[in-house]
């Protein structure tokens, strides 16, 4: 349980810095996730940032259980 918090705090520290220097802006932008907004409504639903993340997230869990 150990490996697994210490693995996941790097992970959330990698990804506060690549979020901080802008390098994660392209995320939530991708083709297929949803945006509409009018004058006072805005709705957005990102199916493939989801789905890319699903998938990263199902590869390093496969990795970990090999």
């Amino acid at each position: 349980m150990g490996d697994f918090l210490i693995g996941g705090g790097v992970f959330l520290i990698v990804v506060g810095v690549l979020w901080k220097y802008g390098l994660l802006d392209w995320f939530g932008n991708l083709p297929g996730d949803i945006k509409y907004s009018t004058d006072n409504f805005y709705f957005f639903m990102p199916i493939s940032s989801m789905l890319l993340i699903s998938a990263v997230i199902s590869l390093v869990l496969w990795f970990m259980n090999r």
